[in-house]
């Protein structure tokens, strides 16, 4: 095999960070975390100060947003994610796909250490996060040059390693959509029809704005089969709109499990319960969508790590997946959730 994995090579493959597997050893899957990152806004950095040790006595101010500091925002030290991994995996899980792109201080070779000592599959992610978190030579780039960065991410490898990615994104918008993220998505777009790569969108936090990125992208020619949209529960609370969302034929992310507080510092909205989430699943479920649906916890305050008293990465599988049954879900919709709807997104198409 080439130092460059063509499209040829990955077709009916995933690929995680250490290299290409059999999409059927994938099994159980979080579609979308963080496990070395960094999501300090840039005008926190100012402040020089990365704030109090995380305690029993200040851990609700974190996880409530009393307290916001770099403290919490980020992630680089690859012992701890590897006991928060290995967490999982004693749990059930058995792949996590990473998310941490562009402007997010991604650590491809502190991954590939993670998915060596613990076992588990991590699929890497690539592109741009939002727009103030980009580069600010970003602004000056062209689409066609993000596109073959892209590419070059998912078949040669990201961030200055050899360290290939496995799916594009989590992609940045926000609302109102700049016009530096809508080229970043565009050269996503191009990626995609160059590996066959699924993408990640993180929209903006306004109700309408999933189904204008959706909008877009049909618009461009892009695969929406192949496309997840994330942050659904922090983003639509009515059912109109998320069918409408999953009409268009896009996959749904609800990823905000394991979060149980009313409140959403980001933005005015209630924040729902894990108990709500799932009523929203299974509304899609009734409406023909299974296929359409994935989930995760989006773990990127470490205030939700086991080790700051938060419910880590096993969450679902310790809590959810019994949740799930004794709500009435089968074994063959908890299957596809958490295994045949990730499975089929990670395989190269």
């Amino acid at each position: 095999m080439s130092d460059r994995h063509t499209r040829a090579e990955l077709r009916g493959k995933a690929q995680t960070v250490r290299g290409i597997v059999d999409p059927a050893t994938l099994g159980q899957t979080l579609m979308h975390e963080h496990v070395l990152w960094d999501i300090t806004p840039p005008k926190l950095y100012e402040l020089n100060d990365h704030g109090p040790e995380i305690t029993l006595e200040n851990a609700f101010a974190y996880n409530y947003g009393e307290l916001v500091t770099p403290r919490n925002l980020q992630l680089h030290d690859v012992a701890v994610a590897i006991d928060e991994v290995r967490r999982m995996r004693d749990v059930g899980g058995s792949t996590i796909v990473e998310l941490s792109c562009g402007g997010l201080k991604p650590d491809p070779e502190g991954l590939a250490e993670i998915s060596k000592v613990t076992g588990v599959h991590l699929v890497m992610g690539c592109g741009y996060y939002v727009d103030e978190y980009q580069d600010p030579r970003n602004r000056t780039r062209r689409v066609d040059d993000f596109a073959q960065e892209m590419v070059d991410q998912v078949q040669v490898g990201a961030w200055g390693t050899r360290v290939r990615a496995g799916m594009i994104g989590e992609i940045g918008c926000q609302a109102p959509w700049t016009d530096l993220e809508k080229r970043v998505m565009e050269a996503a777009l191009i990626a995609q029809r160059e590996t066959g790569a699924a993408i990640n969108v993180h929209p903006g936090r306004n109700p309408d704005q999933p189904q204008e990125v959706a909008d877009f992208i049909k618009a461009r020619g892009g695969d929406l089969t192949r496309v997840v949209i994330s942050h659904i529960d922090r983003t639509i609370f009515d059912d109109a709109r998320l069918l409408r969302l999953a009409d268009s034929g896009c996959v749904v992310e609800f990823d905000l499990f394991g979060q149980e507080t009313s409140f959403y510092k980001w933005n005015d909205i209630d924040m729902p319960n894990d108990a709500q989430r799932l009523r929203h699943i299974r509304t899609l479920i009734e409406h023909g969508h299974l296929e359409r649906v994935v989930i995760s916890h989006d773990i990127c305050y470490i205030s939700r790590l086991v080790r700051f008293g938060g419910h880590g990465y096993g969450h679902i599988f310790r809590n959810v997946v019994p949740m799930m049954r004794r709500r009435g879900f089968s074994e063959a919709e908890i299957q596809a959730i958490l295994v045949d709807n990730p499975r089929r997104l990670l395989t190269f198409a």
